[in-house]
């Protein structure tokens, strides 16, 4: 007896395929803005964002998606944490790109699914099997590695992964969808956000009314465009296609951000540096076949 292979559903591969693609693609929109502050970009990132993303909402459901989080006290505080961590990711990650550590910047989501994997250890107590704990180890010598040939740790990818790891973790606890979750980020950060804005524009690094270019302008609106088209095209895309799928897919934007760190913005990356992302795509390999292997396994 035959087994028939399940269809992919071509637009849920296409619209994953297409937000990580974005989002490798990242640095060089933000490298456009170099001549802007980073805190400047990333609070005009999240007003113009969160227009879009709450309007789209409220045009989709009106106040629905408000009123399902709001009788959820547990899911109002922790969103609002979740709000600060991707805050925090995204300033850093912008400030990484504009000041030469695109490379760096790479190795953060590189290892981001291993940090997943060890806060599942230590939060949800979650069990590891050998092949996993043979590949976090070897992406710990990996970082290590790393450390000691630059002299110092790779602050920023342990920083971008820590960031993304603990905000999945938490919106993982709570029971919203990805959309609506992000909607009510946009709530917290936007006032926030809209007062950095204003402070900019009275003379604290701020010119968006005038002293940058029209060019300038559109782009840090557009920003906002920027962040939530490739958020709404993989929370649908997700939710239609497998997750393993999904989980190989995801290699997609730090490869391309490791290629535009060094074929494009020309960051060093000598036999040394290439050592230590060697065994972290060691790692990442024995994560992926195991992964695999088990999914076979219960299929």
């Amino acid at each position: 007896m035959s087994v028939v292979a399940p269809v992919l559903d071509r637009r849920g591969v296409a619209a994953t395929v297409g937000a990580f693609v974005v989002w490798g693609l990242f640095p060089l929109y933000w490298r456009l803005l170099q001549h802007v502050p980073s805190l400047q970009i990333i609070a005009h990132r999240v007003v113009w964002s969160a227009v879009l993303v709450v309007g789209w909402l409220c045009l989709r459901e009106r106040g629905a998606w408000l009123r399902r989080i709001a009788v959820q006290p547990r899911a109002r505080v922790t969103l609002a944490l979740t709000s600060v961590l991707i805050s925090c990711n995204w300033g850093l990650y912008i400030w990484s790109v504009n000041n030469g550590h695109v490379v760096e910047a790479s190795l953060g989501y590189f290892i981001n699914p291993l940090v997943n994997v060890l806060l599942g250890v230590v939060v949800l107590r979650e069990r590891l099997t050998r092949p996993q704990w043979i590949a976090v180890a070897v992406a710990a010598a990996g970082v290590a590695w790393l450390t000691w040939q630059a002299g110092r740790a790779p602050w920023i990818a342990l920083g971008l992964a820590l960031s993304f790891g603990a905000y999945g973790l938490l919106r993982k606890l709570v029971q919203v969808d990805a959309v609506s979750g992000l909607g009510m980020e946009s709530v917290y950060l936007f006032a926030p956000a809209l007062a950095l804005v204003a402070w900019g524009e009275a003379g604290h690094g701020g010119a968006f009314v005038h002293g940058w270019s029209l060019g300038t302008d559109v782009l840090l609106v557009l920003a906002g465009a920027v962040t939530a088209v490739p958020l709404l095209g993989f929370a649908y895309g997700v939710r239609r296609i497998p997750l393993s799928l999904v989980g190989l897919l995801q290699y997609i934007a730090p490869t391309l951000q490791l290629l535009l760190g060094v074929v494009v913005f020309g960051e060093p990356f000598g036999p040394e540096r290439a050592l230590g992302f060697v065994l972290i795509w060691a790692a990442l390999a024995i994560f992926v076949g195991d992964s695999l292997w088990r999914g076979r396994r219960r299929g």
